[in-house]
């Protein structure tokens, strides 16, 4: 496997960064998870465009423009001839001791192209069950979450490993006020009466690319979506219940907390909505080839 380091392409194993870089000691940084089917990279400049707005928030300087780190990701999929699988960018602040960035400079900026599957084939033929986990998401006030920051992500492991304890294929995570926020590593939608409904993205969800396009899809499929605040009640008693996620793509959920949602199998929209995804992203992304 061949990493990309800082404009470099390096086997795995002389792939290394500094042991004083700010992401391995503060979690001071921002990445991004793409997925690439079938030889196309699926909505490749959306993803850099968060992690270019991620960085932003953060004053990291990305050491690569917009279209720069486009192809250096296209550079690192071809390296690895990676035609289907998972691409993992991560930018950090750069090398120093200490907690106060006044002084970091040169930014790092890694780029993986390998494999990541979240859940197993039958989770998406079945479903999946979801338990809610005590841990909240952090309020606005404390860590903006459009962020994809790395530091946040130890806050989702804890609550991941809390629901792999309760033997659930995933866990919801509510708002400190008690709505309904999004999965450790995706966000949750469901379905009443025909229609489809996601948190918003002030409840404290980062705004998935795949959510994007699963709403997008919806509304081709003239199925009424909006946002809305949304409860445990909401949950429980809707008619069928998803998650979305890059690495998830979309995965079916047929029971929260003990209780099945609708039939207890994945539901006909969900399913037609999994059918046009997969469709989508065989017909749309940039082609790793030159």
């Amino acid at each position: 496997m061949q990493i990309y380091i800082n404009g470099e392409l390096v086997p795995e194993a002389e792939a290394k960064v500094s042991v004083f870089d700010h992401g391995l000691l503060y979690g001071d940084g921002a990445f991004e998870g793409i997925r690439a089917y079938g030889g196309r990279i699926f909505r490749l400049h959306e993803h850099v465009d968060r992690l270019f707005r991620s960085a932003q928030h953060l004053a990291i300087q990305v050491p690569v423009t917009r279209d720069g780190l486009a192809e250096a990701i296209l550079r690192t999929a071809r390296a690895n001839n990676l035609t289907d699988g998972y691409i993992r960018v991560t930018l950090t602040r750069g090398v120093g001791l200490g907690l106060d960035p006044k002084n970091i400079t040169n930014p790092t900026l890694v780029i993986i192209a390998s494999q990541l599957a979240l859940y197993p084939r039958e989770m998406y033929e079945n479903g999946l069950e979801l338990v809610t986990v005590a841990l909240r998401v952090p309020p606005a006030q404390a860590l903006e979450p459009r962020i994809k920051s790395l530091g946040k992500y130890v806050n989702n492991i804890l609550a991941k490993m809390e629901a792999n304890r309760a033997g659930a294929g995933e866990g919801l995570m509510l708002s400190s006020d008690g709505y309904v926020a999004e999965a450790t590593g995706d966000n949750i939608f469901i379905l009443c009466k025909g229609e489809m409904f996601t948190p918003p993205a002030h409840v404290g969800i980062l705004e998935g690319i795949t959510r994007a396009a699963a709403m997008e899809l919806a509304r081709r499929l003239e199925i009424p979506v909006s946002e809305r605040m949304l409860t445990l009640y909401d949950i429980y008693n809707a008619d069928e219940c998803f998650l979305t996620g890059t690495a998830a793509e979309i995965v079916p959920a047929v029971k929260v907390d003990g209780r099945l949602i609708g039939t207890g199998r994945p539901g006909p929209l969900t399913k037609r909505l999994m059918a046009e995804f997969r469709a989508l992203v065989a017909e749309e992304g940039v082609p790793i080839s030159r």
